[in-house]
């Protein structure tokens, strides 16, 4: 028998001072069976980093033609993509075919490193493409921080970013490798 999503609720407090964005927004998160608490935490933390009153939590895993993130227009258009993980070559330039801008947030630790390293050259062509970084030891120290009902709190401010819920917080430095033109 197939297992059943995990659901999350996310109450989640952003100030966000390089933006000027200050909002929360009232997350329901499914965390599909095959994804850890870091990749759930990372989600979040992506969410917030992007943080729009049209972005949007997708299906995720369950589907590969979505972001794990979107932002649509009003008219429908895709304005943001936002994938983690390492994406093939083929799925960023599919990606950046369908959206105005496509954000991918890589992490893993040297696998990342590696991943970032073979596919470089072939995305200097997209001027849509972003790319980020977040070291191992962030995004575990991140996961730490996974319940099923979660009060957070992330602040934003000279690219530097704070993780806080209850007593516990967590400093993340998001490390830019490729920025949009």
């Amino acid at each position: 028998m197939a297992q059943n999503a995990t659901i999350h609720k996310v109450e989640l407090t952003v100030s966000d001072m390089d933006r000027h964005y200050y909002e929360t927004h009232k997350l329901t998160v499914a965390k599909h069976p095959s994804e850890t608490d870091e990749r759930l935490m990372l989600r979040i933390l992506a969410f917030a980093l992007n943080a729009h009153e049209q972005l949007e939590m997708t299906r995720g895993l369950s589907t590969e033609d979505e972001p794990d993130i979107w932002q649509k227009s009003l008219s429908g258009e895709l304005d943001v993509w936002i994938t983690l993980g390492l994406p093939s070559e083929k799925l960023i330039r599919q990606s950046c075919g369908k959206s105005a801008k496509v954000v991918i947030y890589a992490y893993g630790g040297r696998t990342a490193e590696m991943w970032w390293d073979k596919i470089k050259t072939t995305t200097t062509r997209f001027d849509n493409l972003q790319v980020t970084s977040f070291s191992e030891k962030d995004t575990k120290e991140l996961a730490k921080l996974a319940t099923r009902a979660m009060t957070l709190q992330v602040n934003i401010q000279d690219g530097e970013v704070m993780v806080s819920t209850g007593d516990s917080i967590v400093y993340v430095t998001p490390v830019e490798w490729k920025s949009a033109g």
